[in-house]
């Protein structure tokens, strides 16, 4: 295994871990505007078609523990808004790499619900319409700037759990 490829399963390991202590200290005004503005462009067309009125006075929360960043979203006033405050109806959780191949479209959210590396708790309906809606989401329908960095990260992410995944094969077997 090459030095190159065993970087980028450790990047791809340990990223998560040291992402998070920045997220950590960022304070949650900060994390809220970034999340809002975000999530406003990324679902501006749902937004318009009214995809996302379903939401209107419910809460979806959102956690990637293994980066130590959790909010809530809701529909407000035509827009998504986030706290952190409120109670959630249903909560989506999981790791970040996971998370990411999933909005990038390189691993099912099915197969990780039912690998629990994908956890959905509380209100299943609503947790059912928001998963059927990020589903119908066409990637050519994210502004290129962030469909292209979601791309490049995922393929990166990818390939470093494929390379990692290839050398625990190889480990098995191996007399300790």
């Amino acid at each position: 295994m090459n030095m190159l490829a065993r970087l980028r399963g450790l990047i791809v390991e340990k990223g998560p871990e040291i992402l998070a202590l920045p997220v950590s200290f960022t304070p949650f005004p900060v994390k809220k505007v970034v999340l809002q503005q975000l999530l406003n462009w990324q679902f501006r067309h749902a937004l318009s078609e009214g995809e996302l009125d379903f939401l209107e006075g419910r809460y979806l929360g959102i956690e990637i523990a293994d980066v130590n960043l959790r909010w809530i979203t809701t529909l407000q006033k035509g827009r998504l808004t986030v706290s952190r405050d409120a109670e959630a109806d249903v909560w989506f959780r999981g790791e970040a790499n996971d998370l990411l191949l999933v909005a990038a479209r390189k691993a099912d959210p099915d197969m990780l619900f039912f690998q629990r590396r994908l956890v959905i708790e509380g209100d299943t309906e609503l947790g059912l319409e928001v998963k059927n809606l990020m589903d119908a989401i066409e990637l050519d329908a994210m502004p290129t700037p962030l469909r292209t960095g979601l791309q490049q990260l995922a393929a990166f992410v990818e390939a470093g759990m494929k390379q990692d995944a290839e050398a625990a094969e190889a480990r098995v077997g191996i007399s300790c």
